[in-house]
């Protein structure tokens, strides 16, 4: 079986009513970064930090898989596909897809 490897960036989840990071109107437009999403911001203030994910988070249950999901899943009748994506959301795994690598982790899995 062919290999296919598929890189993909937040523009996929922004059509499942994420919002990105970067683009016009996203997050970082709102929130700083180095106050929100770092090691040394979670020293700082936790309590903000977690406030920062548990609203992705609760955007993340709003969302669903949009049909570029669902084209990729369906990819893995003919390819062996491997998924590499920036996003910490899991529509690919809810679409069904089975090979995803996340570069940046899963906004669901937290670690201490």
């Amino acid at each position: 079986m062919k290999k296919l490897v598929i890189f993909r960036s937040a523009g996929m989840s922004a059509e499942s009513g994420l919002k990105t990071f970067r683009d016009n109107d996203g997050l970082w437009e709102k929130y700083r970064v180095e106050d929100e999403t770092t090691p040394e911001a979670w020293q700082a203030n936790p309590g903000l930090v977690l406030q920062f994910y548990n609203a992705r988070r609760k955007q993340l249950l709003d969302a669903k898989p949009n049909p570029a999901h669902f084209l990729i899943k369906k990819l893995e009748e003919k390819f062996d596909v491997t998924v590499i994506t920036q996003n910490i959301d899991d529509l690919h795994e809810r679409a069904g897809s089975s090979n995803i690598v996340h570069l940046y982790g899963r906004v669901k899995k937290s670690k201490k």
